[in-house]
């Protein structure tokens, strides 16, 4: 297993709300969640912590293992949810048949076990304008610049050319303040949405209402709600273990790894770190 760092050594000691002292080495925290394994909630953004980024959205793939290990742990955990910037469409398709929460596109699509996709209703009256703006990006951004239309969102990814980021960012931000839409920037990515109280961070907080422990694993500027959510959670139920786990990133990961608990690498690393947890996790559902 790739070496694992506390937040203690990673970042010096880190102060955590609440009465009590927040355990941070994998070990006591395996084993505190484990007491509650029947009221947790394990949280994981997708792209750059479940899979590794690729300069083509659509040729994105799970990392090795990682597919069998989230499976295995929704049977050793009360629920398993994915929070991404992803529609639920795509994210079904990398986890098909697996039982998970899906929450695509920051919240505004979601889908429980069982049930259908349902769309935060607020978000539905910008599909017009960002079905407008993808195609407008398409014809005034440079050739280097790929458009991502999301149906509820636009993202803008300049990864094969990182010296076009100033330009992207420009024309995005004036779209956004034109249209009254939110730029939410990412790794050589910027991604318009709908300007509603809708993000990783309220969909973390709303599923957490009915759990004593949550976990989130996340590596990007996005997840950074979520684990404020945890936060705050902990800061009026002190009894409340939340771990915030950052999935290391070299382009905007030293802002995530200062908020996080527990520190990964990469990708490759969660599954192996997952497996480590089944030590103490009992299965008590049938896989």
């Amino acid at each position: 297993m790739p070496p694992l760092e506390t937040a203690d050594e990673h970042c010096g000691q880190r102060a955590v709300p609440g009465e009590h002292e927040q355990p941070t080495g994998p070990a006591v925290t395996f084993t505190a969640t484990a007491a509650r394994a029947d009221d947790c909630v394990f949280f994981f953004d997708f792209d750059g912590t479940l899979a590794p980024i690729q300069a083509d959205p659509d040729a994105v793939q799970v990392a090795p293992d990682v597919l069998e290990t989230i499976t295995e742990l929704t049977t050793r955990v009360r629920r398993v949810s994915l929070v991404s910037a992803r529609p639920v469409d795509f994210l079904r398709s990398r986890f098909p048949g697996v039982p998970l929460t899906l929450h695509g596109l920051y919240g505004l699509e979601s889908q429980y076990v069982p049930g259908e996709t349902v769309t935060y209703p607020p978000a539905l009256p910008y599909a017009g304008i960002v079905a407008q703006l993808a195609e407008q990006a398409r014809r005034e951004l440079p050739g280097a610049v790929l458009v991502e239309f999301k149906r509820l969102s636009v993202a803008l990814h300049y990864r094969s050319a990182p010296e076009l980021r100033d330009t992207v960012h420009a024309w995005a931000q004036a779209q956004a303040d034109r249209h009254g839409l939110r730029a939410q920037e990412g790794r050589m990515v910027i991604e318009l949405k709908p300007a509603v109280a809708r993000d990783k961070g309220s969909v973390v907080a709303e599923e957490i209402e009915d759990f004593s422990c949550a976990w989130y694993f996340g590596d990007d500027l996005g997840d950074l709600a979520a684990f404020r959510a945890l936060s705050e959670r902990q800061s009026v139920d002190p009894d409340f273990l939340g771990v915030r786990v950052a999935v290391g990133n070299p382009e905007t990961g030293a802002e995530v790894a200062a908020a996080a608990d527990l520190h990964l690498p990469g990708p490759a690393a969660v599954p192996a770190f997952l497996r480590e947890s089944f030590a103490v996790l009992p299965r008590f559902q049938a896989p």
